[in-house]
């Protein structure tokens, strides 16, 4: 299996499948990146080079017990856009994953960058405060902190409910992909999840999202009840000059699941309209 080194030597683990212009994938919490399985066949398969990998802590990827901070998994980020040369590439980050990309483009520039994807993200800040008052209310992140530290199974067992679910009344995805999503957090480290839940829901991206001008997609649920739009896509769309807004009318959090074949499509015609 591939795995690169980052400058503080831990090992992580990534998929390069396909030719073509890169597209990265940068996967949510508490998942890895075979959670991008969907996108990741489709765009190799329609002309792209698709690399995604585990955030460290995360998936196949070393568990070390420091470094969940956004400048840190920004830096990691960094290190395999250079461990594998990439150039004119296109990072989609999503939900957690998508303040990664906010930051990675404040950090390092968009030199190896040529757009980006937020996708039901985290961003611009979730939590209230004094200059963020429509925010979500710091006890609830304190208690789901709580829940993780006394029980992360269980939480996360009941979480992965509204994860999917919008405002359909019927199942939108199958028992199989809810037993999925348990295993994929399962392999996850306490450690990784309880921080970076700490860094998702702390971090205030709005000087990173300043910052960004090359071309910009967001996509987001319509109802997601995880990572509300009324307070993170449709406050990003306009912080973004010339960014282009998709929303997902009666959708919850994971679009590239449950709307896959939408969501596919839209990126597959994002990315190709900047080939040539």
């Amino acid at each position: 299996m591939p795995f690169f080194k980052t400058v503080d030597n831990v090992s992580l683990f990534y998929n390069d499948w396909g030719t073509g212009r890169p597209v990265v994938l940068i996967h949510g919490w508490p998942l890895n990146s075979d959670f991008w399985e969907p996108q990741s066949i489709y765009l190799a398969a329609n002309g792209f080079r698709v690399v995604a990998y585990d955030r460290r802590g995360f998936g196949r990827s070393e568990q070390p017990w420091t470094g969940y901070d956004y400048d840190t998994l920004a830096d990691d980020l960094d290190g395999l856009m250079q461990h594998l040369d990439l150039h004119d590439a296109t990072l989609v980050g999503f939900s957690m994953g998508g303040g990664e990309v906010a930051r990675y483009l404040s950090r390092h520039g968009a030199v190896r960058v040529a757009q980006a994807v937020l996708m039901s993200a985290v961003t611009p800040s979730l939590k209230k405060s004094n200059d963020n008052p429509d925010g979500i209310d710091p006890s609830v992140f304190d208690g789901l902190l709580k829940a993780l530290e006394t029980d992360r199974h269980g939480f996360l067992a009941d979480f992965r409910e509204g994860f999917f679910y919008g405002t359909s009344a019927e199942p939108v995805v199958s028992r199989g992909v809810l037993d999925w999503y348990s295993f994929l957090s399962s392999q996850a480290s306490l450690r990784a999840i309880i921080e970076c839940a700490r860094a998702w829901s702390d971090t205030d991206f709005r000087s990173d999202l300043s910052s960004i001008t090359i071309p910009t997609l967001i996509m987001h649920g319509g109802s997601d009840v995880n990572v509300p739009p009324e307070i993170t896509a449709h406050i990003v769309r306009h912080m973004i000059a010339g960014a282009r807004y998709i929303e997902y009318e009666g959708s919850g959090h994971a679009i590239g699941i449950t709307d896959s074949q939408r969501v596919n499509a839209d990126l597959l015609a994002f990315l190709r309209e900047i080939e040539g």
